[in-house]
């Protein structure tokens, strides 16, 4: 009786360590996608020009009859594929909460962030952004509940060809900028400085963090 007793409390046990791993690992993961939301955002207002994956969905949906919205997810779902593809990322509940609540989170903020429009605040405010998506990456990851689409092609490719983080995401972002120039995509300043430099802020970032990064 006392031995069944026992194995009722670990069973119980189990499945509260369970729940509270699962509601540490949602809650880093929220907090994780509401700052990568913030840091879009933020270079967004900076008005020094969009991140690379704009550009191409800007470019996209110029030469299409899609919306910005439905070739994001399009996007999204695509890269996704891909990942799964070339290296067998499986995508988690973290990558589709990453495909719906970062849009949510954009759309909440956008109201409460000023445009800038003296040049040192612009370029401080995408700096910050930068910073930030850095971060964020690094936290939403470690969650542990799936990377986004783009990140998920990302570790896959890191993990594949044995290239550090930095230079992956370096080629992934150079690759999109230059296909959404092509098909006519906006950019400035900002998107050049993001090319080149969030390789570098993502893997130092995941270094800080101490977040794995192969399986």
């Amino acid at each position: 009786m006392e031995s069944e007793s026992r194995c009722i409390g670990n069973v119980e046990n189990t499945s509260w360590e369970r729940m509270r791993y699962y509601g540490r690992a949602w809650t880093v993961l929220v907090v994780g996608l509401f700052l990568f939301a913030l840091s879009i955002v933020l270079q967004v207002k900076s008005d020094l020009g969009l991140g690379p994956w704009d550009v191409f969905h800007v470019g996209a949906a110029r030469v299409s009859s899609l919306s910005l919205g439905q070739v994001s997810i399009i996007t999204g779902l695509g890269v996704i594929i891909l990942a799964y593809l070339v290296a067998r990322v499986k995508p988690g509940p973290g990558t589709i909460a990453n495909m719906i609540l970062i849009g949510v989170f954009v759309d909440w903020t956008y109201g409460l962030v000023p445009t800038m429009t003296e040049l040192p605040f612009k370029i401080a405010m995408f700096v910050s952004g930068l910073l930030l998506m850095g971060l964020a990456t690094a936290v939403y990851i470690g969650a542990g509940l799936g990377a986004g689409p783009r990140d998920s092609l990302m570790l896959g490719l890191h993990r594949v060809t044995g290239l550090s983080v930095r230079v992956t995401r370096t080629f992934i972002e150079a690759s999109v900028f230059t296909v959404g120039v092509l098909l006519g995509g906006k950019f400035g300043l900002g998107t050049l400085l993001f090319v080149v430099g969030i390789g570098a802020v993502v893997q130092l970032f995941l270094a800080l963090l101490k977040v794995e990064t192969h399986p």
